[in-house]
């Protein structure tokens, strides 16, 4: 089955700046993808021209099995969210959903409104003037444009950007419930929030791609994994006696870093059985590098 969107060689310059460099790689169906990469990196304009808002200067692009430049092939397909999405103020928020459904030549339009309305929490604002909104509000009515009609592809631009922590995590959560049904693909500088999201994720770094991977082969490792200690003092020279351990450093952010050999469950249970006769209190563990330390990593 062909991949919801395949992109080969995708170039992007603006005049003398050359922003996307010979970029491949494919979004398969029904996955959250992720668009990471530094200020800078070509980031956003790969996002638009995925999304249609941009023509590639070379390279191909394939979105649902179609060009996405040809006239009207995207309306009815793709929901977009831009960054920095901006209402039209006098509008009550309601009336311009409905709008918008009419555009798309929904069936029921004023009845997807309110259901996408309601998935983004915001049911009360039907009438209200989209220019009284407080920030997060208007972003999640945008978010709600971009869900109407079930498009099989939505793109989301910094989705959580400026959303206090509740309503960040709600907006987690329906990204969450998009996956398997719709393919989603979020560009983002939240590396804990993709982490947590997407299956896969594509890394650009000065225009060209660095990696393109599902997240467990980017952040996965078979000979290393990570301790969150909360409190207590780690006894070194005791952790590094212990059978499989070949390294044991203490990293930023009181991070354990254990580098074995053998079996992970064996080493990761004497690790924490020895931590925990220590008195040493624990906040998590987890395999491999988190995603943040990837990134770093690969965009030096």
């Amino acid at each position: 089955m062909p991949a919801a969107i395949e992109i080969r060689k995708l170039t992007k310059q603006f005049g003398a700046k050359l922003a996307v460099d010979d970029v491949s790689f494919d979004v398969e169906e029904g996955h959250c993808y992720g668009l990471i990469g530094p200020n800078g990196a070509g980031k956003t304009t790969t996002f638009s021209m995925m999304c249609g808002f941009l023509k590639p200067t070379s390279g191909t692009m394939r979105v649902l099995g179609v060009d996405p430049f040809e006239p009207g092939a995207l309306k009815g397909k793709v929901g977009v969210l831009p960054q920095d999405a901006v209402l039209p103020p006098s509008w009550p928020v309601g009336s311009l959903l409905t709008y918008y459904g009419q555009l798309s030549n929904l069936p029921q339009p004023e009845k997807e409104a309110r259901e996408v309305l309601d998935r983004v929490q915001l049911a009360q604002t039907w009438g209200v003037p989209a220019g009284t909104l407080s920030h997060g509000m208007a972003k999640r009515v945008a978010m709600a444009q971009a869900l109407m009609g079930q498009p099989p592809i939505v793109f989301l631009d910094e989705p959580t950007a400026g959303l206090d922590p509740k309503i960040a995590a709600s907006v987690r959560s329906v990204i969450r419930d998009l996956k398997g049904k719709q393919t989603v693909v979020v560009s983002s500088h939240n590396l804990q929030e993709l982490e947590e999201l997407c299956d896969a994720t594509a890394i650009l770094d000065k225009g060209k791609l660095v990696s393109a991977a599902t997240m467990a082969e980017i952040t996965g490792s078979m000979a290393e994994f990570r301790v969150q200690v909360a409190k207590g003092e780690v006894p070194m020279p005791d952790l590094r006696a212990l059978p499989g351990v070949k390294e044991a450093r203490l990293e930023a952010g009181n991070v354990l870093c254990v580098v074995y050999e053998g079996a992970a469950e064996e080493v990761i249970t004497r690790t924490v059985g020895l931590l925990a006769s220590r008195n040493v209190l624990l906040l998590g563990v987890w395999r491999g590098k988190r995603l943040e330390e990837k990134v770093l990593q690969l965009t030096v």
